[in-house]
């Protein structure tokens, strides 16, 4: 804890009380931060300026410190104020342009012993357990931290563009079924699959536009022999006996002959037989 007892030593006359001495270390974690003391109070006084050290009248209140603070390359300014709660102190660090404040609240009997405040070296308990509570709670969202807590999220955010870019050049990945962000699902619309299950039994003829499940030949599309069964069937059929494109399946081969040998043509086995 460099220089933090040369700034307990220069103060030590007027620390009264443990909440006193817990003050002063976190004045200090805020100067080791890059920020500069202006002065006590809420309103800025004429005789402000900025400084390693505490304000003449930084204790005059035990229960309730305020403190202003100032970076030092830059005129933006602080507010840290510390309220006394029965064996506790809440801090508060707030910047009044942007309105962004940290909270944290120390157990003072666990970082001080009471009965040692004009000695240093016993004054303090745990003191970097204390220091780190200060950093990661009170000043992560201030100064230079927020600029490393900004670029451990871009890191992130880079880091989960690699993972995705990754997975889309990976053949055998499943896909999500979760829709990437700007593309809208495919939803089939009320006349499309698989709302049209069974439409065959309710419009067999396909008048809705879909297919039935009669099959007529002569709307089917395919090409069509050049028989025409309404001219009649030699020996089978008259010329007429078919209405013109009336759906006709023939029952017998089509021509004047039939295709021999006929059975017909032979007497049936033991014909000659006169027992039969």
């Amino acid at each position: 804890m460099a220089g933090l007892e040369v700034l307990y030593t220069c103060v030590g006359g007027s620390i009264s009380c443990p909440q006193d001495a817990v003050v002063c270390f976190v004045h200090w974690e805020m100067i080791k931060s890059g920020y500069r003391c202006i002065g006590s109070g809420d309103e800025p006084r004429s005789s402000d300026k900025k400084s390693e050290l505490l304000p003449a009248d930084w204790n005059s209140n035990k229960e309730l410190y305020t403190l202003r603070y100032q970076g030092n390359d830059s005129s933006a300014q602080l507010m840290l104020k510390a309220i006394t709660a029965d064996s506790t102190l809440i801090f508060n660090l707030m910047n009044p342009s942007t309105q962004q404040a940290s909270d944290l609240t120390v157990n003072i009997s666990d970082h001080v012993d009471a009965g040692q405040l004009n000695t240093y070296d016993s004054v303090f308990k745990d003191a970097a357990s204390l220091s780190e509570k200060v950093k990661t709670q009170l000043l992560p969202s201030q100064g230079r931290p927020a600029g490393r807590k900004a670029e451990r999220k871009s890191r992130g955010e880079q880091e989960e563009e690699e993972r995705r870019r990754g997975e889309d050049s990976d053949p055998l990945r499943i896909p999500t079924r979760r829709p990437r962000q700007g593309m809208q699902p495919h939803w089939p619309g009320p006349m499309g699959p698989p709302f049209t299950a069974g439409g065959a039994d309710l419009d067999p003829f396909g008048s809705r536009g879909g297919g039935g499940m009669i099959v007529d030949p002569l709307r089917s599309g395919y090409p069509r022999s050049g028989f025409d069964p309404s001219s009649g069937i030699p020996d089978i059929l008259p010329p007429g006996a078919v209405p013109p494109g009336a759906r006709f399946d023939p029952f017998g081969p089509v021509g004047r002959h039939r295709p021999g040998p006929d059975p017909d043509h032979m007497p049936p086995p033991g014909y000659d037989d006169m027992f039969m």
